[in-house]
């Protein structure tokens, strides 16, 4: 007799009285995947400019590809350590004790502070990441949102 699949337990159903957990670490924050869209557009650029002279322009066929891997490169990770913030040209690692906020600049990335008063950028976080980020960091970066949700009530 065939079994039909709907019988089995799936596993990724859990047990009502299980206990809820946190996300599984580590979170990624990643640019949205339309920014991928900008890069068949400097393609299109780059092979305007090199076919007007290819001796002169040909290095900018090179751009999208690089613009490609840069989306690709820029992240922020949220480990059970701490934050991982992978920038263009190098990865800084701020565990959990030493941050002590982060900073919302006006017309730049968000940004942590750490204890001795640095600034590191973290790429792919915005604003309104902050109730997925203060579920990953499990609680050590509150969630205004909720805050504001519970001052409601």
């Amino acid at each position: 007799m065939p079994s039909n699949s709907s019988d089995r337990p799936s596993p990724d159903r859990r047990s009502p009285d299980a206990e809820p957990t946190g996300p599984e670490l580590p979170v990624e924050f990643r640019i949205n995947r339309v920014a991928y869209f900008t890069v068949p557009m400097a393609l299109i650029v780059a092979v305007i400019l090199a076919g007007t002279s290819l001796v002169w322009l040909g290095w900018t066929l090179a751009l999208p590809v690089l613009l490609g891997f840069w989306i690709h490169r820029l992240r922020t990770i949220v480990t059970a350590d701490g934050l991982r913030a992978v920038g263009t040209f190098g990865t800084r690692d701020i565990a959990w004790t030493n941050l002590s906020g982060l900073q919302f600049p006006r017309w730049s990335a968000v940004r942590a502070v750490t204890e001795d008063g640095r600034r590191v950028r973290l790429p792919a976080v915005g604003f309104s990441d902050l109730p997925r980020l203060s579920q990953a960091s499990g609680g050590r970066i509150p969630d205004p949102f909720a805050a504001a949700a519970d001052a409601d009530k």
